[in-house]
């Protein structure tokens, strides 16, 4: 949310056109040339560069450890490894990442050097390329790097599959065993979300409904969306690898619950509402109390909570120094004010730089009872998820239905992912969203420092436009959410982001258009959505700093919609 600088022109572009294949099955002779793929021996065999390189034990693909590489301004975290092979000789490089920008490539083919690359990405997602040597080639140099100045990367499994280089290289995988310990974690009224032990030697799992493969996943949990209503399944899963699929465990049924009609929390808000983020720091923009903000804003989401040493659990500190003096009373007594004048106040969690991680159960509850815990201290109504560095759908969708147990109907959960997020019902931030539809109120998509993208026409569009917002809006109004639960993020001011700034007036000109088919652009919507939830921005400040420009615009229109 602040403050992010996207660098790579055309990123989002790029990653889009690109399908990464899997490196499939191995032929009988082929084996992996790659030494030490799966970084078990730490960085034996490999070289990074200014020290970027280390292993962890977590997150990893398979086995007990995994590359973690952490770009600098002028350095791209690149590791190295140079690779016995044959000349003449089709090979097939493939790795595991996640995390920031990755890269994986190969030089020093002796005929065309090869590269594959993705956008920082939630879960694992498998790189895969190809390449044939030239005629007095006998080895290669294998790659992997981030990109300068953004996130970490994690990297795993990397294999160079082809005739053996004579160089020696990890052992050929075998058949997986079947999963065991499979399990029903949650349901809804469309979907069940599903957890299973880790297999040894498994690089990814198929989810089997009633016979037939509907996901394939990487990590050990998997939510299958597009159930019906008060339906039984049944549910198995397989492990595989390069050597191929394990036979498939042990059913489990599931059923899900019955319809609620989708669309919940946000008792008391209005139709169509506003969201402002407000900032508990002083980054140059204006620094205001809560009182400050200006009544247009329907929910105010409190930035940020940060993360504890508990895993899961988060805290939230007045930064009273930074804020003038703004005393924790003071601060107690504006949200409780807010409430009277009939607004919501959030805590957010994540941001760009926020750490949290759910990835269990126990982290799950951890960040319920943390949450639960802000909302009785400060008198916060519920949570906004702004985690820009990934979530786990699974354990996310559980933590959230256990804060709303406890919480009751009149939480609300707002969401602010990124807009490569938000592309795919596939991806972490989507499935959640889908996930817990009947008690999430809105999702802000941030419509900004993401270059161009992909609308649900399949079209490409340029970030800073009425066609970017509204083309990208209706990929999640087509893609399951209810258009109440569909918000246009953008910037308050070109001060307030890197890049996607647009007018107030470009913002109301999108709504229009999604509402009414009104003032499009040359995208036009195939159907109209006038219960479209409204508008967010970052942020209160910047507004403020621009002279309530944004809101004294978007708001009134905003609350005009039919």
């Amino acid at each position: 949310m602040f403050p992010r600088r996207r660098t790579l022109a055309g990123t989002a572009v790029a990653a889009l056109a690109l399908t990464f294949l899997g490196a499939g099955h191995a032929a009988a002779a082929d084996v992996n040339n790659a030494r030490n793929g799966g970084f078990e021996s730490g960085l034996t065999g490999w070289t990074c560069s200014a020290g970027s390189g280390t292993t962890v034990s977590s997150p990893v693909h398979g086995g007990t450890a995994a590359l973690k590489a952490v770009p600098a301004g002028q350095d791209n975290a690149q590791c190295t490894q140079s690779v016995a092979v044959k000349p003449n000789t089709a090979y097939t490089l493939s790795a595991w990442v996640q995390g920031g920008y990755t890269y994986l490539g190969a030089t020093g083919t002796g005929t065309t050097d090869v590269s594959t690359w993705t956008p920082d990405s939630a879960g694992w997602k498998q790189l895969s390329t190809s390449f044939t040597t030239g005629s007095s080639t006998t080895s290669v140099t294998v790659y992997l790097h981030g990109w300068y100045g953004q996130a970490a990367y994690y990297a795993d499994d990397v294999s160079v599959y082809g005739p053996d280089g004579g160089g020696g290289g990890d052992p050929a995988p075998t058949v997986p065993a079947a999963p065991t310990g499979l399990a029903v974690a949650s349901t809804t009224s469309s979907s069940a979300s599903l957890s299973w032990a880790a297999v040894s030697g498994a690089t990814g799992y198929t989810v089997y409904r009633d016979g037939t493969k509907v996901s394939a996943v990487t990590g050990t949990s998997a939510t299958v969306t597009g159930l019906s209503p008060s339906t039984s399944y049944a549910f198995q899963v397989t492990a595989a690898n390069a050597a191929g699929e394990s036979p498939k465990s042990a059913p489990v049924t599931a059923t899900t619950a019955p319809s609620s009609g989708g669309g919940g929390g946000g008792g008391g808000l209005p139709k169509h509402a506003v969201t402002g983020y407000w900032q508990n720091f002083n980054n140059g923009a204006t620094v205001q109390r809560i009182s400050d903000v200006p009544a247009q804003y329907d929910i105010i989401a409190v930035a940020f909570a940060d993360a504890t040493g508990t895993p899961g659990a988060v805290s939230f500190t007045l930064d009273s120094a930074g804020l003038g003096g703004y005393t924790v009373d003071q601060f107690k007594a504006d949200i409780a004010a807010k409430h009277a004048a009939g607004k919501k106040v959030v805590v957010s969690v994540g941001g760009q730089n926020g750490t949290v991680s759910v990835s269990d159960p126990a982290s799950a509850a951890n960040f319920a009872n943390s949450v639960y815990a802000l909302m009785g201290t400060y008198g916060f109504d519920g949570v906004d998820i702004d985690l820009e560095n990934g979530l786990n759908a699974t354990y996310m969708t559980q933590a959230l239905r256990q804060l709303s147990s406890k919480a009751g109907p009149s939480l609300i959960i707002t969401m602010a992912p990124q807009t490569i997020d938000m592309q795919s019902t596939s991806n972490g931030y989507f499935q959640t969203a889908l996930n817990i539809k009947d008690i999430l109120t809105v999702v802000n998509t941030q419509y900004y420092n993401s270059g161009s993208m992909l609308g649900c026409d399949g079209k490409v569009y340029s970030q800073g436009s009425v066609d970017f917002l509204t083309a990208l809006a209706c990929i999640q109004l087509q893609g399951g959410l209810s258009p109440s639960q569909v918000g246009l993020g953008v910037p308050a001011s070109t001060s307030a982001a890197g890049s996607g700034y647009v007018s107030p007036a470009v913002v109301n000109n999108a709504m229009d258009c999604l509402t009414r088919a009104a003032n499009c652009g040359s995208f036009k919507p195939s159907a109209t959505y006038p219960d479209l939830r409204g508008a967010m921005t970052w942020s209160t400040n910047w507004d403020a700093a621009s002279g309530n420009a944004w809101s004294n615009t978007v708001g009134p229109h905003v609350h005009a919609l039919p």
